[in-house]
Formats: C-alpha cells, sequence, structure tokens
C-alpha cells in the first residue's frame, strides 16, 4: 500500500539548562511497514510530561536517555490503520507509546485498547493514565493519608497535583494546594474542592501557607521542590511522610547547586520527626495497583468525585514549545498535543 510521510520530532541536541527550540528537530520520514504482530498507528494525541526532560539528559537515571536522532518518548492515543495483530482491526483506538510522530509501528503485545464510549480517549493521558496513576499509587501507598490529616500538594493545578488533592479528600484529609497565579488558584480551590490553595508567588507564601496548615502537615506530595519545599519543610509533623514524584523547579540546573549546604539540617529533622522520604517511579506499582486504580478512578470520575482540566495544543511541530512552557509552568492542566 501507498504510505504517507511520517512527520515526527527528534532530539537534535542535548539542552544546557532551559531547553530550546534548537534542542529539536522536525524531520519527514516514510512510514515504516508492520511485520507479523504489530500494527500501524495513527497518532491522535501526544502527552506532554515534565519526566522527558530527563530523557534529554546524558546523565544516568531511572531510565535510558533519549539518543541524539532518536524520536523524543511520550505517551500517545493512536488509531490503528493497518494490523497483523488478530487482536486488533483497522479503526480501534489504542493507548500507545509511540512517542513525538504521526505515525509508528508497535507490537500489539504493548497495546491497550480504549474505549471511546466510556470516557474521553485523551483522559487515557492523564486522569485515567500516567499522571493519575501517579497520584494514587504514591498518595495511597506511600502518603497513606488517614481522615482528619492534612495533605499538602504542589502544582495543584496540574494532572498530578489535582488528582492527588481530590483523593486525599476522598480518603477524608485536608487537601491544602500550591499553584501559580491567581486562576489556577482559584479553580483549584472552586472546581477541585481544595480546602486551601496557596500562590506560590505570593511574596507571603511561606506565612500563608503556615496559617492554611494550623495542625503542621502529615503529608506533603512533592512534585516541584525549590522554595516550596522550604515553606513545607518546617511544618511538617512528626511521622509526616513525603512521596516524591518530581523536582521540576530543579529539571533545568546545571552544574552544582549553590550553597550553603543545608542537608545537615534537613537530615537532623529527618530523624528527630521520624520522616518518611521516599521517591518513586510510579511503574512500580503498576503491576498490583494499576487494575484497581483504573476501576476507582472511572467510578470517581462517574461520580463527579473526581474532576480534571486539560490543556490542548493542536499539531505536533507547536510541541517543543508547549513542552518548554510545561517545565515553565505556562500550562493551565493536562498538556496534551492535538495531531
Amino acid at each position: 500500500m501507498i504510505r504517507t510521510d511520517n512527520l515526527r520530532i527528534t532530539l537534535a541536541s542535548r539542552p544546557d539548562g532551559r531547553p530550546s527550540p534548537q534542542n529539536f528537530r522536525l524531520e519527514h520520514v516514510a512510514t515504516p511497514a508492520p511485520a507479523e504482530g504489530q500494527v500501524l498507528l495513527k497518532i491522535l494525541y501526544l502527552s506532554l510530561d515534565p519526566y522527558m526532560r530527563g530523557r534529554m539528559s546524558a546523565a544516568k537515571s531511572y531510565a535510558a536517555a533519549t539518543e541524539i536522532g532518536q524520536v523524543m518518548e511520550g505517551g500517545t492515543v493512536a488509531e490503528v490503520m493497518e494490523s497483523r495483530d488478530p487482536a486488533f482491526r483497522p479503526g480501534d483506538i489504542v493507548l500507545s507509546y509511540s512517542g513525538w510522530q504521526s505515525h509508528a509501528v508497535a507490537d500489539g503485545a504493548q497495546l491497550r485498547k480504549l474505549d471511546p464510549k466510556s470516557a474521553a480517549v485523551t483522559t487515557a493521558l492523564g486522569v485515567l493514565g500516567m499522571p493519575g496513576f501517579t497520584a494514587y499509587a504514591g498518595l495511597l501507598t506511600i502518603g497513606q493519608p488517614k481522615p482528619g490529616e492534612t495533605v499538602v500538594v504542589a502544582a495543584a493545578s496540574g494532572p498530578v497535583g489535582s488528582a492527588v488533592g481530590q483523593i486525599a479528600r476522598i480518603k477524608g484529609a485536608r487537601a491544602v494546594g500550591i499553584a501559580g497565579g491567581p486562576e489556577k488558584c482559584a479553580f483549584v480551590r472552586d472546581t477541585f474542592g481544595f480546602d486551601a490553595v496557596i500562590d506560590h508567588r505570593d511574596p507571603e507564601m511561606a506565612a500563608k501557607l503556615a496559617a492554611a496548615c494550623p495542625d503542621g502537615i502529615d503529608v506533603y506530595f512533592e512534585n516541584v521542590g525549590g522554595h516550596v519545599w522550604d515553606a513545607v519543610f518546617p511544618l511538617l509533623n512528626t511521622f509526616a511522610r513525603i512521596p516524591v514524584c518530581g523536582l521540576v523547579a530543579q529539571y533545568n540546573a546545571s552544574g552544582e547547586f549553590p550553597g550553603p549546604d543545608r542537608l545537615p539540617g534537613m537530615m537532623r529533622q529527618v530523624l528527630s520527626k521520624s520522616l518518611t522520604i521516599r521517591g518513586f517511579i510510579q511503574r512500580e506499582f503498576v503491576a498490583a495497583q494499576g487494575p484497581t486504580f483504573r476501576e476507582d478512578m472511572a467510578r470517581w470520575i462517574a461520580e463527579g468525585t473526581v474532576k480534571y482540566k486539560e490543556d490542548i495544543v493542536t499539531g505536533l511541530a507547536n510541541a517543543p514549545e508547549a513542552f518548554i512552557g510545561l517545565l515553565e509552568g505556562k500550562n493551565f492542566g493536562k498538556l496534551i498535543v492535538k495531531l
């Protein structure tokens, strides 16, 4: 059959600090043909997520770096165009990990069918996908919120943070969010239903956070780091739990962090307050908790207990600019590219 060109974005160079458009390359290549057990996919939606900044670096991490000239990685929702796997037919909508490109070939065993009638397919990249599961597994497994406790989460208007706060309230805890700007803060309070929201751009942020947490903080879901962590840390209660999901404020940093060295003081508090600080990658919990998460989250969405917001950008060529903005907090909701 005659195949259309595959439009793709590859890593052109590794960024030093903040990524720039020059770190990406837009290419036209031939669309591959599926082998036995594979399907040809047309990408409909691409997820943009902070972890992608780490893939652009050659530094050692929990996952292999994207190589120069390789397609940028990313979760996708796609339509099956051609199938050599009997489990899939043309027209099927699937969740895949095809990256920043318009077409891809994938093994059928690596795909999950989606039902457009049960939920908007974009939710498989957000509240019903990796970000929602990150919130669910990290909060419930590591944070373990109890009724009456105070849960604080940064980046509270984003797909992970918004889910964390709403799940915390389902479990009977108070949810205090930290977000950037009046519009996001109002949305977190009025739509996502948080008990209190603090603007991290407010020069009085630390004092206002303390006022919003008169009984201290029992769970802090860490997405950001930086000055938000500085405001949270003194408020942590004895036996507080800190799931460390991300450190967006530090992703563009290069070289050594400026002093002074505050690690000794922090470790003293970790010891004296019996704090639990655990970093995690959501895939650690997928096998054991993935099915339960999808059942719980689908029910909560249907009941209206959990709400979500998406920020959709049109056109693959606009992905680099949108991704750079994501790292600076310019998006509002789950960032998705519509191809």
